[in-house]
């Protein structure tokens, strides 16, 4: 489709020039010059592009057949066959639309084979130097598209690649942290232990599937972190407060999976296992004109209070993941909440899509 419009475009300038041309040049009138131009343009179209690309279709489809590889040239026969389908519309193409412009303009014009009429040699000419100069131009821009197409496919190929591999790094980093705390829980408490194994267990089964897709809901994102927090609150009990906010008519948004919860993960490591009291982490989305707006916010030490160790993995893996799928479309902000119950405030701004 692409190809037809690129042709049909190119066809329209090159034969509105040349009735431009031959108005400038003779007596006869824009209008029927036009007519007599666009009939012959488009016959020899049909002949030379149609036909290169329907031969290079069934050249295609038979080393499809064979096992072969593609063609290197999208849509281009070889230059035998080029020629060969050059040659015949500029044979056909003219009779055919000189015979059709006689038909709409009511005009009778010399036989094209009558070389001694000046219009048959202008005609002929005219019909050579275009057809030669439309082949070479719709090639190049047909080769400068495919390459155009092959580089984005290529772009994108690797942004999923990236995006599997911080996915796939994900997954353990959330599984060694819960580990590391199920060690500690053990020496302490055996029973709350045995209760943080089976939920952890529970949780691994319903994340799996979900780890998995390129996007799910973002009620299931949101399931997930309220299977990951009950797993949390079965170590820090009573420390540990959690609310969702989730409006309706916006539980269908499709998000990538597990995006949220690195930034769960990192108020709970951050924020509130620093501060003795525990504290609250409350997960909301919201809507701003067409950008989804999800939070992550707890009432911890706050950034300042923040122990500077640990790696940052969460936040830098969030924000790759953003980048690698929306590119400046999406963002990740950290800021401090100024309220009477203080904390740290992760927000993402993101396109919302409903597939």
């Amino acid at each position: 489709m692409a190809n037809l419009r690129r042709g049909g475009l190119f066809m329209l300038v090159l034969c509105s020039g040349i009735a431009l041309l031959l108005t400038t040049f003779s007596r006869s009138g824009f209008g029927s010059n036009l007519i007599y131009s666009f009939s012959i343009g488009l016959f020899c179209w049909l002949i030379i592009d149609g036909g290169r690309h329907a031969v290079a279709h069934a050249q295609e489809r038979l080393r499809t057949e064979r096992g072969l590889s593609a063609a290197a040239i999208h849509g281009f026969p070889g230059w035998p066959w080029m020629i060969a389908i050059v040659l015949l519309g500029m044979l056909l193409g003219p009779t055919l639309g000189m015979a059709m412009a006689d038909l709409l303009t009511g005009n009778r014009s010399p036989s094209l084979l009558q070389l001694e009429s000046p219009g048959a040699r202008v005609t002929l000419v005219i019909t050579v130097l275009s057809s030669i100069i439309s082949v070479f131009t719709l090639t190049v821009l047909e080769r400068l598209a495919r390459t155009r197409a092959l580089a984005e496919a290529a772009q994108r190929a690797a942004a999923e690649n990236q995006l599997k591999l911080l996915e796939s790094q994900l997954e353990p980093h959330m599984l060694f942290n819960t580990l590391a705390n199920l060690r500690v829980l053990i020496g302490v408490d055996a029973n709350r232990a045995q209760a943080m194994l089976d939920q952890l267990i529970a949780f691994l089964r319903a994340t799996l599937s979900a780890s998995r897709v390129a996007r799910h809901p973002l009620r299931d994102e949101f399931a997930r972190l309220a299977d990951y927090l009950a797993l949390m609150q079965v170590r820090m009990g009573e420390r540990l407060q959690c609310r969702f906010d989730l409006p309706d008519d916006l539980a269908a948004a499709m998000v990538p999976p597990l995006l949220l919860q690195p930034l769960v993960e990192n108020a709970i490591k951050h924020g509130l296992e620093p501060n003795v009291a525990g504290g609250r982490i409350d997960v909301s989305a919201r809507l701003e004109g067409q950008r989804l707006v999800l939070q992550v916010r707890d009432t911890g030490v706050g950034l300042a209070g923040s122990p500077g160790d640990g790696t940052r993995f969460g936040l830098a893996q969030v924000r790759a993941r953003l980048t690698a799928l929306y590119g400046a479309g999406a963002a990740l902000e950290l800021s401090t909440v100024h309220d009477d119950l203080g904390g740290t405030l992760a927000t993402v701004h993101m396109p919302l899509s409903k597939s």
